[in-house]
């Protein structure tokens, strides 16, 4: 039943993304594009063999990962995102205790371990700051057990301006004001939030707390909202949710007396099959094998007979307060 579920999500994923016989950039919706693309009224992109819109917003959207993983994982769960999601990232990092080798884990001098989730979030956003900051425009946070799709992703980034303080995932609404996004479900952060993050808000104990332990995303959250980085709308422009904390079946075919998770949702909606973002980007707890199975539906499965649509990018929003609402049809 488990693997029904997964196949059902997977399968209408998998159709957004590898069913696709070519695809459409209307001009007046162009942004950063090569000047080849900005001499035509428009480009007509082919799947077979030659560049595909989702390799063009992986120049235009560059998205850094890094990974929050653990010794006895490296070479089950880590390894999976590694050979899965994880390649279509800009730069891959695994964020650990132990060094391994693999020349994209890093040792966070930090304890380990659950209760030291917040410290070795804040070193590893450190490092990145120090080491990485120019090479990318988001960067994500996400789980050795985190299934992402970062075509949807960066679809979802297109349209904001990596120099907005702001941040997207799946919002919870308890313990900051302005609501903060799951760990699990993975969450992404702007350039300029980044910035605030590691340079104003570390450093003050009074805007971000200086000791290692606590609820990780909770005290991000808190973190950003003291330096003034929105906690942004995830949903499509159906108000669909696109960052799950849990495995895909789980909200396809809801548990009801999840209660906790219930009043959490920042947001007032229910989960199904039908309330579900066509383009989801996260979902949790997602085992190694599974993990492979996914792959599988979403980028090899195929469906003959039915016609791909025409996508296109929406127009990217000017830096406004406007900006943190993401406005996608999607």
């Amino acid at each position: 039943m488990r693997l029904v579920f997964a196949l059902i999500v997977g399968v209408a994923a998998g159709y957004c993304l590898a069913q696709r016989s070519w695809f459409t950039v209307p001009q007046s919706v162009c942004y950063n594009c090569t000047e080849n693309a900005q001499n035509q009224s428009n480009v007509s992109i082919t799947s077979d063999n030659q560049t595909t819109l989702a390799d063009q917003l992986a120049k235009e959207v560059r998205v850094l990962c890094w990974i929050m993983t653990s010794p006895k994982n490296h070479d089950t769960k880590a390894l999976a995102v590694k050979r899965t999601w994880g390649k279509r990232c800009n730069k891959l990092l695994f964020m650990s205790s132990v060094d391994n080798e693999y020349e994209d884990t890093i040792t966070l001098q930090t304890e380990g371990g659950r209760d030291n989730l917040w410290g070795r979030t804040k070193a590893a956003f450190k490092y990145v700051y120090e080491h990485h900051f120019d090479e990318a425009d988001w960067f994500l946070k996400a789980d050795d057990d985190t299934y992402t799709i970062i075509e949807n992703l960066r679809y979802m980034l297109y349209s904001h301006d990596a120099a907005t303080p702001i941040y997207f995932g799946h919002k919870f609404k308890p313990l900051v004001q302005q609501g903060y996004m799951s760990g699990g479900a993975g969450y992404v952060l702007s350039r300029e939030a980044v910035r605030r993050f590691v340079v104003e808000a570390l450093p003050n104990p009074k805007l971000c707390k200086q000791h290692n332990g606590g609820v990780e995303d909770a005290a991000l959250g808190k973190c950003l909202q003291n330096v003034k980085v929105v906690a942004g709308d995830s949903r499509d422009g159906k108000g669909r949710g696109r960052f799950f904390p849990f495995i895909p079946q789980d909200h396809v075919y809801p548990y009801h007396d999840n209660t906790w998770y219930w009043e959490y949702q920042y947001y007032k909606s229910k989960d199904g099959p039908n309330l579900m973002s066509d383009y989801p980007i996260s979902f949790h707890y997602i085992p190694p094998r599974k993990m492979y199975t996914l792959e599988y539906l979403i980028y090899k499965l195929k469906i003959f007979g039915i016609k791909s649509p025409v996508e296109t990018l929406q127009k990217a929003l000017p830096i406004t307060n406007e900006s943190t609402s993401n406005t996608s049809e999607a």
